[in-house]
């Protein structure tokens, strides 16, 4: 995880709308989820949790069973 350099100011992001537009703006600038999470907290000061709600939900591939004969 990035470590955070305490004597350089970020922005906060406090109010979900502005999470939201910021997120949206480094979508286009990440090649992967990874690096948006990266992007996000070199550029922000922000709750992490708050972020994950709205990424979308990362669900796993179903494992289908065979099916009887």
């Amino acid at each position: 995880m990035f470590n955070a350099d305490l004597f350089v100011s970020r922005p906060t992001l406090v109010n979900p709308s502005t999470r939201s537009a910021a997120l949206d703006g480094l979508r286009a600038k990440a090649a992967s989820e990874a690096q948006l999470w990266q992007l996000l907290t070199q550029s922000y000061t922000v709750d992490l949790d708050a972020v994950a709600k709205l990424m979308p939900a990362q669900d796993p591939e179903p494992v289908w069973l065979a099916a009887r004969g």
